[in-house]
Parts: C-alpha cells; structure tokens; sequence
C-alpha cells in the first residue's frame, strides 16, 4: 500500500482490491480516549460514512462506490478515481468547477446532507466530472444554517487558497448552488451565511 494523505481522523492509502486499484481509508486510534470509548467512536464514524457515501450516489452526486466496510479495523475500501484535486485546476477549468461544487453541494443540502469539509481539496475532477469525496465529517442534518457553515468554509477556502479569482470562483458556485436548492431555499441558506459573518468571528464577503 502506499500512503497518499495523512489526516486528523485518517490515513488514506492507494491498494488494490480485486485486480483493480482502490483507496483504502483507515481510522487511527486516539491514544489519549479511553479505549473502549475510542473503538465506539471510529466503528460508528466509519459505517456513517460509508452510508453518507451510498446515498449522496442514490442522490445523483458523484462518489467512490464502496466495496468493503471493516468496522473491526474501522476501514473503508472504495473506488480509486484517478482524476486531479480541483483545488488544483487551472482557473478555467475551476470556474467550471466550482459551479458543479455549488450544484452538488445544493443536492447534498436538499437531501439533508452537510458535507462538514468543503474544499476544493475533497472534490476530483475526472473526465469532465466532479466526484465528491471524503465524507468524514459528513453529518445528517435538515438545518439551514449547518448548511449555511458549509459555504462559509468553501468561502473561507476560496479566500485562502484561490484569492487571484476568489470573486469569480465564489459567484460561480453560488449559481450552481442556487440552482440546486430554488431561489427561494438559497436566499433563506444565505441569510444564515450573513447571521454567522455578523458574530464578529468572520469578515462579510456577500
């Protein structure tokens, strides 16, 4: 195997599961969590979100199937997408991206979803489609305003990472976005968006 990302809560590695390549998710040990209580946590994290991931597919979003979940080592086998990270496409091809983030994001939402790590980190472009990943954070949740926290971190990722066409890229996302949830819906997630901008924590950028 061979290690690709280091994380928190993860380690993700590049393997192999019947003859084709695959990426395999493992959930480390918190050595300062009782034991007992740390197994509880990574086995139920792990079936979470392997669940978030076979129904954002049945939602229409693109992600990695899922071939195998082991909750006694707390690891979830799925599809390899060899695409690139949009985080880094050329600004072109991010407009287009961010648009399709937007869309997806709004399906996610509309279905009761927040992703909980939006960045252009966990979205893969492949073949002119964009596969979200990592669900790791993923919460069910029909609140407007986890939901309005999704985009002020994509937000806040734009921002830091993208700020040469932060505007562009923003406006795109929003419009897919938009497109996704209805006029309506979208004014109601983006008012919550000004409210956690108005704690004084953020600077307002709509």
């Amino acid at each position: 195997m061979k290690l690709l990302k280091k994380g928190a809560e993860g380690d993700i590695y590049l393997t192999k599961y019947d003859g084709m390549i695959a990426v395999l998710k493992t959930r480390k040990r918190k050595p300062y969590r009782n034991q007992t209580l740390d197994d509880k946590i990574r086995r139920y994290r792990t079936i979470h979100e392997a669940m978030i991931l076979a129904e954002a597919k049945l939602f229409g979003v693109p992600t990695p199937l899922v071939y195998r979940v082991d909750t006694n080592e707390c690891t979830i086998l799925m599809q390899h997408i060899p695409g690139i990270a949009v985080k880094n496409l050329k600004q072109k091809e991010l407009t287009a991206a961010c648009s399709q983030i937007g869309r997806i994001t709004g399906i996610l939402h509309r279905n009761g979803v927040m992703h909980g790590d939006l960045t252009t980190s966990n979205f893969i472009s492949y073949k002119k489609r964009i596969f979200a990943i990592d669900f790791g954070l993923a919460q069910k949740t029909p609140r407007l305003e986890d939901h309005a926290v999704d985009i002020r971190l994509f937000k806040e990722i734009l921002g830091s990472e993208h700020v040469e066409c932060m505007g562009k890229l923003l406006s795109a996302f929003l419009k897919g976005y938009r497109s996704s949830v209805g006029t309506q819906r979208f004014s109601k997630v983006i008012h919550h968006v000004s409210v956690i901008e108005g704690r004084g924590r953020y600077a307002q950028v709509i």
